[in-house]
């Protein structure tokens, strides 16, 4: 009888085996994606609850009109927040964990709060998580913060900001020394540009009150002491012409080179010539 004994015994323990090993191996419990959704927030009622799965991934949306400027979560250890590195109305939520659950505030560029329950759907009998919520802002005071502009700046949007003034100043730094030292250059090479290569009647030019001319490579000077302001020309093919240039306070500027001319007032007539130029 002892034999039958241990094979009943054997039996029981292969059968007992069995059994855990078909509790073991019984189907998981598979997540399905809702169809996205809306939410409402208010700040009188009970925050609405997103439904999150295990390592899922659940976009929240803010209103097109904002930015996500900062976020406060309950539990960051078993849940991730991810706003991505560039402002946006974008915010990516992730539990770690099964089973549990968080709230989570966000706070938007144009002064708006919204409060969500976060809660992770594992162990529910409705395997379906929320994939992507939008919302929307229930108060008129939300609403009407829409169409003002923002009043924060998210932090991201702030450092690229600083980031872009230290870059122009560096510019604009650069640029000014560059047009210094041109200046600078242009200083100490313009006297060696100034040519004067004019001759005239002294007798004449002293009685009309002329002192000097003078010219550089773009632009030809007349200085004088005036009683009246002279007619000024200019002389080709023994033929005056009046030319265009600038008066202020004796000094006539003229926007070219010239090479032959007179002033005159009345019948007083000095007439001015380039030593190389011609007449």
């Amino acid at each position: 009888m002892k034999p039958l004994f241990l094979v009943f015994v054997t039996f029981g323990l292969t059968l007992a085996t069995a059994t855990a090993n078909a509790v073991t191996t019984s189907e998981p419990h598979h997540l399905q994606s809702n169809a996205p959704r809306s939410v409402t927030v208010t700040e009188a009622e009970t925050p609405p609850v997103i439904r999150a799965g295990l390592l899922q991934s659940t976009l929240i949306l803010l209103p097109a009109e904002e930015k996500i400027a900062t976020v406060f979560g309950g539990d960051t250890v078993d849940w991730v927040f991810d706003g991505g590195h560039v402002a946006s109305r974008f915010i990516s939520i992730k539990p770690k964990l099964a089973n549990t659950s968080t709230d989570i505030h966000i706070v938007s560029d144009h002064g708006n709060e919204y409060t969500l329950q976060l809660q992770e759907i594992s162990s529910d009998a409705d395997a379906h998580f929320d994939s992507k919520v939008f919302i929307i802002p229930g108060d008129k005071v939300a609403k009407d913060r829409l169409t003002d502009l923002p009043v924060f700046v998210p932090a991201a949007e702030l450092e690229k900001a600083k980031q872009e003034a230290v870059s122009a100043k560096a510019a604009q730094t650069a640029e000014l020394k560059a047009e210094e030292a041109k200046a600078e250059t242009y200083r100490s090479q313009y006297p060696g540009s100034l040519h004067f290569d004019f001759t005239w009647d002294d007798k004449k030019g002293k009685e009309l009150g002329l002192q000097q001319i003078w010219h550089d490579d773009k632009f030809t000077y007349l200085r004088g002491h005036f009683q009246e302001t002279p007619a000024l020309y200019e002389l080709k093919d023994k033929k005056g012409s009046l030319i265009n240039f600038d008066y202020n306070a004796g000094l006539y500027t003229v926007p070219k080179q010239l090479d032959n001319g007179y002033l005159t007032i009345g019948k007083q007539r000095v007439d001015f010539h380039r030593i190389d130029g011609k007449e």
